[in-house]
Formats: C-alpha cells, structure tokens, sequence
C-alpha cells in the first residue's frame, strides 16, 4: 500500500486533477490564503501542477469566522493558500484509498458515496419494530482539539507523508482580526483544508469496534435468563457516527450509561471531551428522566408514537417508527424565505433566490414522513408572501393583490405574474 501512495504523490496526472479540484471544481475555489491569491489562469494553473511536490513544508492558514445557525457564536474556519491546497488534495488521493477500507461500516461523515441519508437508513434498522435507549452525543470542538502526536500515531503512514501531515498541523494560524502575528498550534486540525476532515475521521476511527469488542465482555442474559451469545450482545449494540456526532443504541439502559463513561474514556488520548450540553441519554419510545422521546440526529427526529391496536403489523405492537424534519430546522428554513422577502422587492428576484433554497430543503427531507412538514411550510411561506405582496401594495384591495400575484396550477395556488 505504501509503495503505491509514493507512487501516486508524484504522477503527473494526479497532480493536474488535485490542482484541478482545488481550483475549478470546488465551491471555494476563490477564497484566498494568508498569499491573497485568490484565482489562478490556465497558465499558472499547469505551472502550480509541474511544481507540485511533497515535501514537508506548509504556509500558514488564515483564520476566518462564520456564524452559527441558531446562535450568535462563530465557527473558526483555517484557509490555506491554493498550493497547499492543492497538495493537501494529492495527500488525500494516497490516504483516502486505504483509509476507506479501514474505517468502521457505520461511519458515514465526509465520506465518498456516503450521506446523513444513509446514516439515517442505519438508525432506522436497528430500532425498526423495537425499542431502545439511546445516547445521543457531540464532540465538543473536535476538529480544534484534536492531539497531534496522537494522530500522527494513529496515521502510520511513511515518514514523508508524515512529515507533511505534521507540517500543516503545526503550521500556525494568522488571524487578522486579532493581530497580525502567527499563532502557533499546539492541537487541531482546521476547518477548511482539504485533508480536515480525512484526518478528524481518522482521530474518530476504532469507536465503533471499541464499543462493539467492550460489550461482548458484559454479563447479559436473554428474556428466559440464558446467557446471551457474543454476536447476539454485538447486534444488539448499534453506533452510527456522522463526523463527530453519533448515537448509541442499545435496549439497555445500564448499557448505555457504562458506554458513555468508556466513550469519555477512550477519547481522551486524543485531546477530545464530550459536550455536556449536546449530549443526552434518552428513550425512542418512552418519556425517560423528563426528556421527551424521539432523536434529534442530523436535522431528523427519529420517533416511535403510539398506534392504533390493529395498526401494528404482525407483530402486535402499539408504535410505529417514524422519521421526520426536527421543528429547529423548519424553522430555520422559514426563517431564511422571510429574510428573502425582506431584501428583495421585485418579484423574478424572490423566485430566483428561493428556489435552491426550497429544492434543496425540499430534496433533503423528501425521504422521510416529511408530507406534513411540507404542507405546513407552503401554507406559512404562502402566507408570508402575500403579507409582502399586502406591504407592497398598500391602497390596493387584497383581492386585486391576490389576482395579480397568485395563479392556480392543479389546482394550487402558485405564486408569480400572470
């Protein structure tokens, strides 16, 4: 395997692709470094290729803040220049291959060819038809605390891939905000180069395993006290892990407040804590300890309501499991429909602005029991725009209102000019 990462780092053709990558196909192709060098032309492009090279050496990254959903906190964002970007991309087509046969099944973030969806399709098996406690937990700053002796050592990669890995994890950060000096870093990865978040994965690899491999030791016994097999106390314990956000199920709940202090436990090495206040043990069923049943996992609430007493199936039970949009994240959506009816006026602006923000929210949840959450945000932001439409034209009736800028189309109302 190594012998063919040292190969792939210096062909010509994956240096043009991670050149490529970095500056035509991703979305932040124009956001400079600590250099200000935001777009390269075709020339400079094919020079940056033939020049690229491993060889331990990394620019400063330069900070920035974005804001936070729902709070007024920012998230520290670390830009490296378009060269180390590049090389970090050339890193990443050695690493990501072996790595990827390596990682857990259930691991799902930052993954090629894996989704939140795919994640969710996880948590729905292992509760479908039965019920279990869960913790559900987040990692506090997990990509800022992250020891960097520990996942170098956990890496194991050959000296000149890892000295290369080192050199941008110590690379220093220069955040203009503050001053214009470099600050060290002593722990973390940043959030914005193209190897992050290969490496937090790498930091997160073996909990699963470790979970599973720690719960066959236990002394489980079956309903009739029979002691439980190995595999039956394995399949019985589910972690399903997005980046640093993950949910442990189990039908127990001994086991599941045992699991968190080893979890503590097993992360600590790496410099990583839990976050007390996203972290929660909960049922999917039942109020347990006066938090509400259901969970909250990547912008879904899974959840198993009662039933009626012949809608359960074969089986006779008296819930279903079902999963929907969490009311934060309809919210939210709303929130960002009436920020575009404030900014705009003309009518061809809201329809361009809305809708890859509607068909994006929309393709996200269409997955799921999402029919009652869709008709509830058409029937608000329907609402939301005529009170525009009413500002708009303040000595008009609200019928003219109405027959200007509704029409119906199968019989709905759709908004825009006749």
């Amino acid at each position: 395997m190594q012998n063919a990462q040292r190969v792939l780092i210096n062909l010509p053709q994956a240096k043009y692709l991670a050149v490529r990558k970095v500056t035509q196909d991703n979305r932040g192709k124009s956001t400079s470094g600590v250099d200000n060098i935001k777009l390269l032309n075709p020339l400079q492009r094919l020079k940056l290729a033939q020049s690229l090279s491993v060889d331990g050496k990394a620019d400063p990254i330069r900070r920035v803040y974005i804001p936070k959903p729902k709070t007024d906190n920012m998230r520290p964002l670390g830009i490296p220049t378009i060269k180390d970007r590049a090389k970090q991309t050339l890193v990443r087509f050695a690493l990501e291959p072996e790595w990827e046969a390596k990682f857990e099944p259930n691991s799902y973030g930052f993954r090629t060819g894996r989704s939140c969806h795919d994640a969710m399709q996880a948590v729905f098996a292992s509760i479908n038809k039965k019920d279990k406690f869960v913790l559900d937990a987040d990692i506090s700053k997990c990509f800022d605390h992250i020891n960097h002796e520990a996942l170098l050592g956990k890496l194991e990669t050959f000296k000149k891939l890892e000295r290369q890995v080192k050199a941008w994890l110590k690379a220093g950060v220069l955040d203009s905000s503050i001053s214009d000096q470099i600050e060290t870093t002593e722990r973390g990865t940043p959030q914005g180069g193209t190897i992050s978040p290969l490496l937090a994965n790498v930091a997160l690899h073996g909990l699963e395993n470790m979970l599973k491999d720690w719960v066959e030791t236990l002394p489980l016994k079956e309903r009739d006290g029979r002691p439980m097999s190995r595999r039956r106390k394995r399949d019985q314990l589910s972690v399903i892990r997005y980046a640093d956000d993950f949910v442990v199920l189990h039908p127990l709940l001994r086991v599941i407040e045992l699991a968190l202090e080893r979890i503590a436990e097993w992360l600590k090495p790496m410099g990583l804590e839990l976050s007390e206040d996203k972290t929660r043990i909960t049922h999917t069923h039942l109020w347990w300890n006066g938090q509400k049943p259901g969970v909250n996992f990547l912008g879904f609430i899974v959840s198993q309501p009662l039933v009626g007493r012949f809608k359960g199936g074969r089986m006779g039970l008296t819930f279903k499991t079902i999963i929907r949009p969490t009311r934060e994240k309809q919210l939210l959506h709303l929130e960002k429909l009436r920020e575009i009816l404030k900014q705009h006026s003309k009518t061809e602006a809201i329809i361009v602005k809305s809708h890859p923000v509607i068909q994006g929210w929309t393709n996200y949840y269409k997955s799921v029991a999402s029919k009652r959450n869709f008709n509830k945000c058409d029937r608000i932001m329907m609402r939301q725009i005529m009170f525009w439409a009413y500002r708009k034209h303040p000595n008009r009736s609200k019928k003219w209102v109405v027959h200007k800028y509704l029409k119906r189309v199968e019989n709905r109302l759709r908004f825009g000019r006749r």
